[in-house]
């Protein structure tokens, strides 16, 4: 029961949808939840698969990802998509980590943020469009859970760059078995969607390393600049962790403009 109360209140913090009155809260409770944000992105991917379905029924390829894409966006208040837009405006825009974290927490849009997350969006829609429907259902399986895997690598292995912040109640640092329960519920999407066959293994491969490569270049970046992470840089690497996984599986198909 406890555990089922950790998973409801990491997707009261992290969408918008509504959770049962009796899960109550803790402080406490919000630093441990962070072992489901990875369960949350599989809520997400479902949401996003189902009104993909929907729409590719009836409508072309580009439009359902592009339904889909704001399907996720809307269910999860734009957070993740915020906190790439701010990163993309400190780490453009600041020269000192002083200055980083001084942009990051403005509430306005610069131009670092307002090119990057229409390159990311537009990104986005555009690798899912390009893949096969099936192709297209599955990995959106695939990246929502392995990209907030991928974000909550920063709050196991890296230090809060803030005295306080919207991510500090959960900034505490996370337990191996925290961690590793986390890992879990991402791998194991992966490792049903590679059973059933709607992943081949070179895409999952390609997809896991794409995620990993943008994960450990965006961490380092962090750590030189800001000695650790904030809760806009936990949004970035979800979303560019999520955008090299779509990628990763395009990729695998062999379908490059010069082949």
């Amino acid at each position: 029961m406890q555990q089922l109360r950790l998973f409801f209140i990491a997707l009261q913090f992290f969408t918008r949808l509504p959770i049962p009155r009796w899960v109550g809260f803790q402080p406490d409770w919000l630093h441990q939840s962070s072992r489901y944000f990875p369960l949350v992105g599989c809520v997400v991917a479902a949401v996003a698969a189902a009104v993909y379905f929907l729409a590719a029924l009836v409508l072309p390829a580009p439009v359902a990802a592009v339904l889909s894409t704001a399907a996720s966006i809307y269910i999860t208040g734009a957070f993740h998509e915020d906190g790439f837009a701010d990163t993309c405006d400190g780490f453009g825009g600041g020269l000192t980590s002083e200055r980083v974290l001084e942009i990051m927490k403005d509430s306005r849009v610069g131009a670092y943020g307002a090119i990057g997350i229409a390159c990311m969006l537009g990104l986005k829609c555009t690798a899912l469009a390009m893949l096969p429907p099936g192709s297209a259902i599955a990995a959106l399986f695939l990246a929502h859970p392995l990209s907030r895997l991928a974000a909550t690598s920063l709050i196991w292995r890296m230090d809060y760059a803030r005295a306080e912040g919207k991510a500090k109640p959960m900034a505490q640092q996370m337990q191996t078995r925290e961690f590793v329960i986390a890992a879990c519920t991402a791998l194991l999407p992966a490792a049903l969607l590679l059973h059933l066959g709607a992943l081949s293994p070179a895409a999952l491969g390609a997809s896991l390393l794409a995620a990993s490569l943008a994960a450990l270049w965006i961490a380092r970046m962090f750590q030189r600049r800001i000695k650790g992470y904030t809760g806009d840089c936990l949004g970035a690497v979800q979303q560019l962790a999520e955008v090299a996984i779509y990628l990763g599986v395009l990729a695998s198909l062999g379908q490059g403009a010069l082949r």
